[in-house]
């Protein structure tokens, strides 16, 4: 990376801004979810897989101004941030602290697609996580999709678990319609 990166508190959310950290994300694999469910068990089972075709996914039209609105009151707690190469902005983190259980959401996380593979990712999750030890927070969470498997690897590697999904988070077909929410999880303590 030839810009030097600087990571600083989010201040303000501006969409044009934030609109080209948004790219979302291609992967040629998923995690297949398979359920089955009565009164005597419930099973999961998931399992990697690769696909004929890979799946795109974008973000810029999922945030709209109002989401960005209500992100906006999580700024001021000071744990969103904003990855900046050259006075650019290049990843960010968009991050809500549960106080009630000590927990820290992270709501949005996005690195430009041309900021990927260079650490950026990683410096800004290690600012993330940093700050919410310093606030004695004792978890970090986070939610993506089943498709997204560089993201799940990434998450990985920073020490995330899965350790919830949802079958129903984004629609009553989710499981049906292939893409599942899973909840990954780094404990602090």
């Amino acid at each position: 990376m030839e810009d030097r990166l600087e990571i600083r508190p989010l201040r303000r959310l501006d969409m044009d801004a934030v609109r080209p950290v948004l790219s979302g994300y291609e992967s040629a694999e998923k995690y297949t979810v398979e359920w089955s469910d009565s009164a005597e068990r419930t099973r999961f089972e998931i399992r990697l897989v690769r696909l004929k075709q890979s799946y795109r996914k974008s973000f810029e039209e999922d945030i709209q101004p109002e989401d960005l609105r209500r992100y906006e009151e999580y700024l001021a707690e000071g744990f969103s941030f904003g990855a900046y190469a050259g006075g650019r902005l290049a990843a960010l983190a968009i991050a809500e602290a549960e106080r009630w259980n000590r927990s820290l959401r992270v709501w949005e996380f996005h690195v430009a697609r041309e900021y990927r593979r260079q650490g950026v990712g990683r410096a800004l999750m290690e600012r993330v996580l940093a700050r919410a030890a310093e606030e004695g927070l004792r978890i970090v969470y986070l939610e993506t999709q089943n498709t997204n498997v560089p993201a799940i690897r990434f998450y990985r590697a920073m020490g995330f678990r899965l350790e919830a999904l949802d079958l129903s988070f984004y629609t009553n077909r989710d499981l049906e319609d292939g893409e599942v929410a899973f909840f990954m999880k780094r404990r602090l303590e």
